[in-house]
């Protein structure tokens, strides 16, 4: 089964880290993934860029374009992994581990229904 583990964090404190101290989190996160990866059960892994570098389309009538982020709120969306797993107790477990190698913050875990799965380049294996 398919599912996102949603990366939220306090923003100001993860784009603070200096070079040093992103790259030693980054290899603890590399720790995690590396045997997921060889398993064939993590599939892409994405950090998004400040939400000051983000804009909003409001489905509003007419529709209106906005900078930044949709919702103010103390912790933002900064990434997500794609999992193939067997169930959420799986899925939990990896959660888990990533927690341990990045604390703080939260990970949510949302299954994932497949909508373009004939697509060129979709799947882990592309």
């Amino acid at each position: 089964m398919l599912y996102a583990l949603l990366c939220y964090n306090d923003e100001d404190t993860v784009w603070a880290l200096d070079a040093q101290q992103d790259a030693e989190m980054m290899a603890r996160l590399a720790k995690v993934r590396a045997p997921l990866e060889r398993a064939g059960k993590m599939g892409p892994s994405l950090r998004l860029l400040p939400t000051t570098a983000s804009t909003t389309l409001r489905k509003s009538d007419p529709p209106l374009v906005i900078d930044g982020p949709y919702a103010e709120t103390k912790e933002q969306l900064l990434g997500f992994y794609i999992i193939d797993v067997a169930d959420l107790d799986e899925a939990l477990g990896i959660a888990r581990e990533l927690g341990v190698a990045n604390p703080g913050g939260a990970y949510e875990i949302r299954p994932l229904a497949v909508y373009n799965g004939g697509a060129p380049g979709a799947g882990f294996g592309a």
